[in-house]
C-alpha cells in the first residue's frame, strides 16, 4: 500500500510539473534580473537575447536590475524566488563560481540552489594597459613589474570580481604580489587606467574592445584558449609562457533551484535556437564575445568545473571579503 500511495503522489507531481509547464508562460511577464548595472558586459547579454527569448516564448521578458555585492544580491534574491518560469537571471563567473568563496559563509551555493538552462557565451579575457606603457605584452609587463615592485598595482571592477580574481591568478602564476585596487565597475577602473591612477587591468573582451580599438588602451594578453578574433595580433598567455592564467568567463541563464523540466527544457531548446540566429551570433562576435551554448546538463557541469578551479585559487591566496 505504501508503494502505491507513492507512486500515485509520484504521478500528482509529475502531473502538476506537466499543467504548470503548459499552461507557462501565460500567467504573466518573465522578470529576467541583471546583477550589475546597465551599459555593462552583463547588460549587453541580456539585452541581445531579451528581444528574441520574448518573441519565441509569447510573453514579455523585463529587465530588473539588481547590482551590488558582485552580483551575489541579484543571485540571493534568485535563489528565494518561486521556481515557477518567472523569474530569471542572467548569471556570469563572478557571482556563480567566485564570490560566494570568499565570504566566511557562504550567502548561497551556487552548485545546488539554481537550475542551470543554458550557457550563452563564453569569452576571454584581456590584460590591458596604458597605449605608452614600455611593455609590448604581458610578459614584458610582468618583467616591468617585477623590477617596480612596491609600486604597480593592478585594477578591477569590484572586490570578488572576476577582473580580481584575474589579477589574483596573474600574481600566483607569475610570482609575483601586485597591489589590488577595487573600483565600483568596470567603467571608473578602465578610466583610471587611462589616467594613469593604474597600470593594468584584466576585463571581459566585451567591455574592452572599444577602448583597445579606439586607441586608448593597449591589449598585452588574451586569457583564452585561442586567439581573439577581433583582436588577432595579440597572443594567448599560453603562448607567453604564462598558462596557469588561463581562463574564460562565462555567462548564461539560470533559474532557482526545483524548476520543472518541462520548462527546464523549452527554455533551453528556445535559448539555443535564438543563440543560432546568424544576427546574434554576429552581436556578440563584434563585442568581442563568443557564443558558446551549453545545454542544462553540460552548463552544470562547466560551472562546477570553474567553482572548483576559483575556490581553489582562493584558499591557497588566502583571500576573503569580511
Amino acid at each position: 500500500m505504501k508503494i502505491q500511495r507513492w507512486a500515485a503522489a509520484g504521478l500528482l507531481a509529475c502531473g502538476a510539473s506537466l499543467a504548470m509547464a503548459q499552461a507557462w508562460p501565460t500567467a504573466k511577464p518573465i522578470r529576467l534580473i541583471v546583477g550589475y548595472p546597465p551599459g555593462g558586459g552583463i547588460d549587453f547579454t541580456a539585452r541581445t537575447v531579451q528581444q528574441p527569448l520574448q518573441e519565441a516564448l509569447g510573453q514579455q521578458v523585463v529587465m530588473d536590475y539588481k547590482p551590488g555585492a558582485s552580483g551575489m544580491i541579484a543571485a540571493t534574491e534568485l535563489a528565494r524566488s518561486t521556481p515557477d518560469g518567472y523569474t530569471l537571471l542572467l548569471a556570469n563567473t563572478g557571482p556563480f563560481a567566485i564570490a560566494p568563496y570568499l565570504q566566511a559563509k557562504k550567502p548561497y551555493d551556487p552548485l545546488t540552489q539554481f537550475t542551470y538552462i543554458g550557457q550563452i557565451s563564453q569569452g576571454s579575457y584581456v590584460a590591458v594597459t596604458r597605449p605608452d606603457h614600455p611593455a609590448k605584452d604581458l610578459k614584458g609587463w610582468l618583467e616591468w613589474a617585477r623590477a617596480n615592485a612596491g609600486k604597480v598595482n593592478f585594477a578591477s571592477g569590484g572586490a570578488g570580481t572576476s577582473t580580481h580574481l584575474n589579477g589574483e591568478l596573474m600574481n600566483q602564476a607569475a610570482g609575483l604580489n601586485v597591489t589590488h585596487v577595487p573600483y565600483k565597475g568596470s567603467a571608473p577602473a578602465i578610466q583610471d587606467l587611462i589616467g594613469g591612477q593604474t597600470q593594468l587591468l584584466i576585463d571581459a573582451g566585451s567591455v574592452l574592445l572599444p577602448q583597445v580599438k579606439g586607441g586608448k588602451l593597449k591589449a598585452l594578453a588574451v586569457t583564452g584558449p585561442q586567439r581573439d578574433p577581433q583582436l588577432p595580433d595579440v597572443p594567448t598567455v599560453r603562448e607567453l609562457g604564462l598558462g596557469a592564467m588561463e581562463s574564460v568567463g562565462f555567462q548564461g541563464l539560470v533559474a532557482p533551484a526545483g524548476l520543472p523540466k518541462a520548462i527546464t527544457d523549452r527554455l533551453a531548446a528556445e535559448l539555443a535556437k535564438v543563440l543560432a540566429q546568424p544576427d546574434i551570433q554576429a552581436k556578440f562576435a563584434t563585442a568581442g564575445a563568443q557564443v558558446h551554448p551549453l545545454g542544462p546538463e553540460a552548463f552544470a557541469a562547466f560551472v562546477k568545473s570553474d567553482n572548483e578551479k576559483w575556490a581553489r585559487l582562493i584558499r591557497e591566496r588566502k583571500l576573503q571579503l569580511d
